[in-house]
C-alpha cells in the first residue's frame, strides 16, 4: 500500500525509482498501481514524472 500523505509518497516514489526501477512503468507494474492515478496524486501536489532522470520533480 503505497502512502496517501503526497510529500511521504513523493519521496517513496523516487526512492524506489531510483534504488529499484528502470522505470515509472516498472514501478507501477511491480507495485500494482495505477500509473495515471499515481500522476495524477503528485501533480495535484506539485510534482511532475521526469522519465530522463527517472524521478518525479
Amino acid at each position: 500500500m503505497l502512502p496517501r500523505d503526497p510529500v511521504i509518497l513523493f519521496s517513496y516514489v523516487n526512492t524506489q525509482l531510483r534504488d529499484r526501477h528502470i522505470g515509472l512503468d516498472d514501478f507501477c507494474a511491480e507495485e500494482n498501481v495505477d500509473r495515471t492515478e499515481l500522476c495524477n496524486a503528485l501533480r495535484e501536489a506539485g510534482f511532475e514524472y521526469d522519465s530522463q532522470a527517472n524521478r518525479f520533480v
